[in-house]
């Protein structure tokens, strides 16, 4: 009886000591970091542009849309042949075709590599998915946090509206997990659908970038060996419009976390540790308030408030979203084994080797 008590105090206490750090956790977020200046210097826009996303017209005439005086709106294709071409020139926006030389290179980094390379005279480049629909203030707020000497990337964060049934609805609440990174400039990085940076950031280190798969992290790292500063820019979240299924969802959701592990493995230590903890919290406080004492579902405080805080987040509210936000633990848990152990991803066609920590 003494012992078992004694596992009790010290089992309760543990709670105690989670449920205190999950609440300091919600209740401490950093918020974006929207910089308004003057800061209005010539820019490349630069889209790679494989296949037809979803709504690529709305999206491409977002970006070709911009209330913004100096710059240039440029598509990167690998050929003639792209089906998504018919739309570019539909629309009138200019084009050049991928073509600088990097072996282990992904598309994305060949193309962008290629734009850069071939415009030289810009003062700021900014990458755009053809995924991404933005507002006409995007490019504007995307620059101007780069007018600050510290500045290296400024960077925002998609709002995955959802176009379809349950698992875009889900993939929504998922995207909110990326947001809370961005918010905290411990995990914060640079985001390849949506990331702006100064010409002197690459100019020198453009054969580095194009022996890279993921441009995001590539420009993450050199932004950070020069010491410079990650901006985060809510103010200039995209809308990602996604009428995704469960398998587009979770082949997406697992290319996502393997190549954010691969990047960097705190990332896997840190979402273990997070939702191993908030799990083992939540099972506990419905187990023993089920079968031992009622005092103990007080430890579903911390997960009330991370409910609320992801529901408050969403610009519609329906009870999918909170069912939603109830799994979204179970499922990043899931992304976070699975993707530990994938040593490929497949991305627009083609596949690449996700453990050579030098094309990461």
């Amino acid at each position: 009886m003494v012992i078992f008590l004694i596992l009790l105090v010290f089992y309760t206490l543990l709670l105690f000591l989670i449920t205190a750090g999950f609440i300091y956790i919600e209740l401490h977020k950093y918020s974006s970091e929207h910089i308004v200046n003057n800061y209005r210097p010539k820019t490349l826009v630069i889209m790679p542009v494989k296949g037809v996303d979803y709504s690529i017209e709305n999206n491409l005439m977002s970006i070709k849309n911009q209330k913004y005086q100096d710059f240039k709106f440029l598509c990167v294709v690998d050929s003639e042949e792209e089906e998504a071409l018919s739309v570019i020139k539909k629309l009138g926006i200019d084009y050049i075709k991928s073509s600088y030389k990097c072996k282990k290179c992904s598309g994305k980094v060949r193309a962008i590599s290629t734009a850069i390379d071939q415009f030289m005279d810009y003062e700021v480049y900014l990458l755009a998915d053809s995924d991404i629909e933005v507002d006409e203030n995007w490019l504007l707020n995307m620059v101007m946090p780069l007018a600050n000497n510290d500045a290296g990337l400024s960077t925002t964060f998609p709002y995955f509206y959802p176009m379809g049934g349950f698992w875009s609805q889900v993939k929504e609440i998922w995207g909110f997990v990326g947001m809370g990174l961005m918010e905290s400039k411990l995990t914060r990085f640079g985001w390849g659908g949506s990331l702006a940076f100064k010409r002197d950031l690459i100019e020198d280190s453009l054969v580095f970038f194009s022996e890279h798969i993921s441009d995001d992290t590539a420009l993450t790292k050199m932004c950070k060996q020069k010491g410079k500063k990650i901006y985060y820019v809510d103010s200039a979240k995209p809308n990602i419009n996604s009428p995704d299924n469960f398998h587009v969802f979770f082949e997406w959701a697992n290319r996502q976390t393997a190549l954010s592990i691969s990047a960097s493995p705190k990332v896997y230590y840190y979402g273990m540790l997070f939702y191993g903890s908030y799990l083992f919290l939540f099972f506990s406080a419905i187990v023993m308030g089920i079968f031992y004492n009622p005092f103990y579902f007080l430890f579903l405080i911390p997960a009330a408030m991370y409910i609320y805080n992801m529901i408050k987040r969403l610009k519609h509210i329906k009870p999918v979203n909170i069912i939603g936000a109830i799994i979204l633990p179970f499922i990043y848990m899931a992304n976070l084994a699975i993707a530990k152990r994938m040593k490929n991803i497949s991305w627009r066609g083609n596949i690449y080797d996700i453990q050579d920590k030098n094309l990461l």
